[in-house]
């Protein structure tokens, strides 16, 4: 069982050390950049020479790519701001010990996320399960930008351990990932021939406040939650709206 980790970056510089080193039980680590403007690649090449840059053409692209240059039979995809903790470590190891008759096609992970200094336990970000373990023959990308994910033709099985995902940095970084994210779903959207309308727009928004206080306990994780309900139901109006916007371009 042959294992290459596989990381995607652009301007990672004050993560990516951290990542190769949670990963350097892998086979072979391959690093996927997209013309970084910082000291990214010169730390990657400390951990690896397979360092491949990437001009951006959509996640899904990139991904498909880094899948590419592995040599690994096995991927274990990790975010340069994910970490792997011990427990996770270890049942991957039992894995290699496993007749190939007896793995699953993937395997998916509990990932836990630390975000304005706290662990979120609910708000609909835990246990947040990832499948980030998978055979490379059986895999394919699919799912709708920005949340391409890669899936299995075969099982999936949970792995015990978890990925530690340590978020946005403050309030402004959400800020504009929630921004990018919108504007690459309000595009899917559109091609997608979907319209809305100001009811639309606000009620969509108030759901998702609603559904990540209320009904995913976001209030248990005190004002971090409130804030994650506020930020998602701010990422939803505003997806609709870039939806309107556009709409209304074309017109």
């Amino acid at each position: 069982m042959k294992i290459s980790a596989k990381i995607i970056v652009r301007n990672e510089e004050h993560n990516v050390a951290a990542v190769c080193e949670t990963v350097d039980w892998a086979d072979e680590i391959v690093i996927v950049d997209s013309d970084s403007s910082d000291k990214t690649v010169e730390i990657a090449r400390k951990y690896t020479e397979k360092i491949f840059n990437r001009e951006w053409n959509g996640y899904k692209d990139k991904h498909e790519f880094a899948d590419s240059q592995t040599s690994g039979d096995w991927i274990f995809w990790i975010d340069a701001d994910e970490r792997v903790t011990p427990e996770l470590r270890a049942s991957i190891e039992r894995l290699r010990t496993l007749p190939t008759e007896e793995l699953a096609a993937g395997y998916r992970i509990k990932r836990k996320t630390e975000y304005l200094g706290a662990w979120i336990l609910h708000s609909g970000w835990y246990p947040d399960y990832q499948m980030r373990l998978y055979c490379k023959d059986k895999s394919y990308w699919d799912g709708v930008a920005p949340h391409q994910t890669a899936r299995v033709n075969g099982t999936v099985e949970t792995l015990s351990g978890e990925l530690l995902h340590y978020t946005k940095r403050d309030l402004s970084e959400h800020h504009r990932v929630t921004d990018s994210y919108a504007s690459l779903a309000a595009e899917h959207l559109v091609n997608s021939g979907k319209t809305v309308g100001s009811a639309g727009i606000l009620g969509k928004a108030i759901a998702a406040f609603i559904r990540t206080y209320i009904l995913k306990q976001g209030f248990r994780d005190g004002v971090r939650g409130m804030i994650i309900a506020g930020m998602t139901a701010y990422g939803v109006f505003l997806k609709y709206a870039k939806v309107w916007e556009l709409n209304n371009d074309k017109k």
